[in-house]
């Protein structure tokens, strides 16, 4: 039907190829890539040019069609993390986090032991970082890091008011003890000093005799 190859040969053990108008650029591709250090696939061999880009066979030649145009190394494909960035920032929010959507117990999703492992970490954290600036002293640190392994403290915030309630109770009972201590003293002051007003009085009576 209008077509000007000839017809295959079928007389011996092979049969030629009836034509070659979709002709094979395998060795162009090859040296190509080799040429421009990426993969065959990335290679563009100009459709219209199929003819002469077929003649060339050697790295020479090929660089002149890359030179000339006719051979181009196509673009990386872009793989765009729009998307993701979209889905994880709805995830934040909360979104696509229902029953359907989780895989594994809630213990293995998070276990317990890495929730206490990580709260241990900040409340010791937090105890070293007040002794070191003389907040507390050795005793009250030894006292809240065994009340924190204890479980005592569930977050920071609790263990930080839990130090300031016990800092604020030492210093009432140090100022209560203090004006305790100065009440003995007066009273102490106030009985020399009656004794001696007694002894004065005794003394003056005994010379008026």
């Amino acid at each position: 039907f209008g077509s000007s190859c000839p017809a295959p040969e079928t007389k011996g053990r092979r049969a030629t190829p009836p034509c070659s108008i979709a002709m094979s650029m395998t060795l162009q591709k090859r040296l190509a890539a080799e040429i421009k250090k990426c993969g065959r696939g990335r290679i563009w061999l100009d459709p219209n040019e199929a003819n002469e880009i077929s003649m060339a066979n050697s790295r020479f030649n090929i660089r002149k069609l890359i030179k000339d145009g006719l051979i181009i190394r196509k673009a990386v494909k872009m793989h765009s993390r729009s998307r993701v960035r979209k889905n994880l920032e709805a995830k934040r929010k909360g979104r696509h986090t229902g029953i359907g959507k989780r895989r594994g117990t809630r213990e293995a999703r998070m276990p317990t032991k890495v929730l206490w492992m990580r709260r241990q970490r900040v409340l010791r954290r937090l105890l070293r970082k007040y002794r070191q600036q003389k907040k507390i002293d050795k005793h009250l640190y030894h006292y809240f890091y065994r009340h924190a392994k204890g479980n005592a403290y569930k977050n920071k915030r609790v263990l930080v008011e839990a130090i300031h309630k016990m800092k604020a109770e030492k210093l009432k009972a140090k100022a209560l003890q203090e004006q305790q201590e100065a009440r003995k003293e007066k009273a102490k002051l106030q009985k020399a000093k009656k004794a001696q007003k007694k002894d004065d009085i005794l003394r003056q009576q005994a010379e008026g005799k």
